[in-house]
């Protein structure tokens, strides 16, 4: 009997010391493609995983690193694919549904992650950190109270969650509002200058915005003003809608009234590539003065680049139709760079240089009808607080007839 319990032992150690071996192996290599993560080092990340693949080229688990090495290194249509395939050959594990919800929502798929969340959550309900990436999800959707209530679920099922507790501080309800002060300054070569104080007040929620402004302009001793205000709708698939117009005590300085709408839609390229995003808009604007109409068709792209640079190009056709002569077509355009400068802890200095060609404001009787060849401009931006902003810029304009417009302002604004 000891002879034969001797074998049975010996047999079973023989048994389980590969499988304990196969064990720390499997460990070993996931734990050198998270070091490489860490490290940024995505092509020896890749390359580990890749001889795995060549060893179990079955193994949807493995083939589930590759896809986490594609969506960690900002490959997101790659490792959408790869996860789709995944969860084309077996759609029970929850933890595939997760990267790929996680991957649609870096992606800007928002209704596509909530099915795959979804799933996830069918598969493993009890599971905080679903729980926790639905609230991310509906975060992005702007939907913070619902966002408050999973982040609170992920909290309950796992009290410990660093995650959870995160999440719910950022769903508080922060600034809503905005209070704006300015003045603008414009130095005429030809005629004396006008000036421009201005203030405004907006209100935001995570799907509307209201703005009111009132504008006060003063030129050679005449005094005008006008009231403006829009309303802006946000919705995550179709983009943002604005729609606003103003009226205003012209005294023959300023249109009597104004009418505006803007179409506004963006698109996230990736997240390791030189372009991270673009965004489009169009807008039409009518200016009625006393003696003029003018509308005003304008495009404009606004591409994203890595470090928050940014680079804007716009163009506008404008139609002048004055009293006693026929409408008449005028194009311009106007590029502008963004930059950022320095930052220290939370306060944040940024900048822009612009170029323009035939560009008119047209909100200004002086400038309608009076072609302008070259504008040069900059501006700066400081981020004091998460509260506190002010915004600087200046400009040179070259016009016909050997006019000149120097122009300068300053604004500050206050969050609460």
């Amino acid at each position: 009997m000891c002879g034969l319990a001797l074998v049975l032992l010996s047999a079973a150690a023989l048994v389980c010391v590969p499988a304990s071996r196969a064990e720390n192996q499997a460990t070993d290599w996931q734990s050198q493609v998270r070091k490489y993560a860490e490290a940024k080092d995505w092509d020896s990340a890749m390359r580990l995983v890749e001889q795995q693949i060549a060893r179990a080229p079955q193994d949807m688990d493995v083939r589930g690193w590759r896809a986490r090495v594609l969506a960690w290194s900002g490959r997101l249509p790659e490792a959408e694919n790869e996860y789709l395939e995944i969860l084309g050959v077996s759609r029970t594990d929850a933890d595939n549904w997760m990267g790929l919800a996680s991957v649609y929502l870096r992606e800007g798929k928002l209704s596509e992650a909530q099915r795959a969340v979804g799933t996830a959550e069918e598969l493993d309900p009890k599971r905080s950190d679903i729980h926790a990436a639905r609230a991310r999800i509906l975060r992005a959707e702007g939907q913070r109270k619902e966002a408050q209530a999973e982040f609170q679920s992920a909290l309950h099922l796992d009290p410990e969650s660093a995650e959870a507790r995160e999440g719910l501080v950022s769903v508080r309800r922060g600034a809503q509002h905005e209070l704006r002060v300015g003045q603008d300054n414009d130095l005429l070569s030809y005629s004396a200058g006008f000036r421009d104080e201005w203030i405004s007040v907006s209100q935001w929620t995570s799907h509307w915005t209201t703005y009111v402004a009132g504008n006060f302009y003063q030129r050679s001793g005449i005094e005008a003003g006008k009231f403006v205000g829009s309303i802006t709708r946000r919705q995550s698939k179709w983009g943002v809608l604005t729609v606003g117009g103003a009226i205003g005590h012209d005294n023959s300085v300023i249109p009597k009234s104004e009418a505006f709408f803007d179409l506004d839609h963006g698109w996230k390229t990736g997240e390791t590539g030189f372009v991270r995003g673009v965004e489009f808009s169009y807008a039409q604007h009518w200016y009625w003065y006393q003696s003029a109409r003018i509308l005003s068709l304008m495009s404009t792209t606004l591409v994203y680049f890595p470090q928050n640079w940014t680079f804007t190009l716009g163009s506008t056709g404008s139609r002048s139709a004055f009293s006693g002569t026929n409408a008449e077509w005028r194009p311009s355009g106007i590029a502008r760079l963004g930059f950022p400068l320095a930052h220290w802890g939370d306060t944040r200095l940024s900048g822009n240089v612009s170029f323009g060609a035939g560009t008119e404001n047209f909100a200004i009787v002086d400038r309608i009808g009076s072609f302008a060849s070259q504008t040069y401009g900059g501006g700066l931006r400081l981020q004091i607080t998460d509260r506190q902003d002010m915004t600087g810029f200046a400009g040179y304009q070259k016009r016909t007839q050997n006019r000149t417009d120097t122009s300068f302002g300053l604004s500050y604004g206050i969050h609460f």
